[in-house]
């Protein structure tokens, strides 16, 4: 689909007039015109509006001419798995696994490679063979090879050292220590429990990005969830698969 049909086929989803678009990304309604007759693009800086107003990539608006992968994970993107800056603007660099609100979420290699190989790791291919894959064409990837980030890495590292101490200070009884935290996506964590009085609440974001691990039970059946951020920690126990979750603390920072 070429870029005057998105536009047209977005603006019309929305139930925005030309008129209304023009208005919202600061053109005229003639601009609007041109586009969706094929007469023009949008330049670079009303792209980025867009984009933001109609929750798409530019890749997506421009008729998806790159095919995009994350510059860290080497996982091919859609627009539902992009990363996004602070301020909602799509990271077309990133998954949202590896990159949010401003932040690399991994600095060392082979952490993502472990996280990696549970989630890739299947009857077809074994983690030893997942790993090897991973070590091959990771340092391949942009990120890991500039390496801009470090000055921040070793912030975000000390952040996750102490969020683990404050965690194991907690001392919760039957959980393990926490001894690493990995990059979670609430729509996997986002558990829903039930209140005192019956009804049911979740307590995430759907679409954010957390640090957390699952830690397996001192005694018994029931796994602790560990989730945090800057301005709380969440601690849970479940059984297989998430099932039956209770929360044990929900604790601002």
């Amino acid at each position: 689909m070429e870029t005057k049909d998105i536009i047209l086929q977005l603006r019309t989803k929305k139930g925005f007039s030309q008129e209304e678009l023009a208005e919202k990304v600061f053109v005229t309604r003639q601009a609007v015109s041109r586009w969706e007759n094929g007469e023009t693009v949008p330049n670079t800086e009303t792209l980025k509006l867009l984009s933001k107003l109609f929750d798409v990539s530019i890749n997506t608006l421009l008729g998806s001419p790159r095919q995009l992968v994350c510059q860290c994970c080497g996982m091919p993107l859609e627009d539902e798995s992009i990363s996004r800056e602070k301020d909602g603007i799509f990271n077309e660099e990133y998954c949202k696994w590896c990159y949010a609100d401003g932040e690399y979420m991994y600095h060392n290699m082979d952490d993502l490679i472990e996280v990696c190989v549970g989630h890739m790791a299947n009857e077809q291919f074994t983690g030893e063979q997942v790993r090897a894959y991973l070590a091959d064409m990771l340092p391949k990837l942009r990120y890991w090879k500039e390496q801009k980030n470090l000055a921040g890495a070793e912030a975000f590292e000390a952040f996750k050292q102490d969020l683990i101490d404050e965690i194991n200070a907690l001392n919760v009884a039957g959980m393990p220590s926490l001894t690493k935290l990995n990059a979670l996506v609430g729509g996997y964590v986002n558990l829903e429990y039930t209140l005192p009085n019956g009804s049911t609440a979740k307590f995430l974001n759907d679409n954010a990005t957390y640090l957390g691990n699952q830690l397996e039970p001192e005694t018994g059946d029931r796994c602790f969830g560990v989730v945090a951020n800057a301005d709380f920690i969440l601690i849970c126990t479940y059984e297989a698969d998430g099932a039956n979750p209770e929360l044990v603390i929900y604790k601002k920072r």
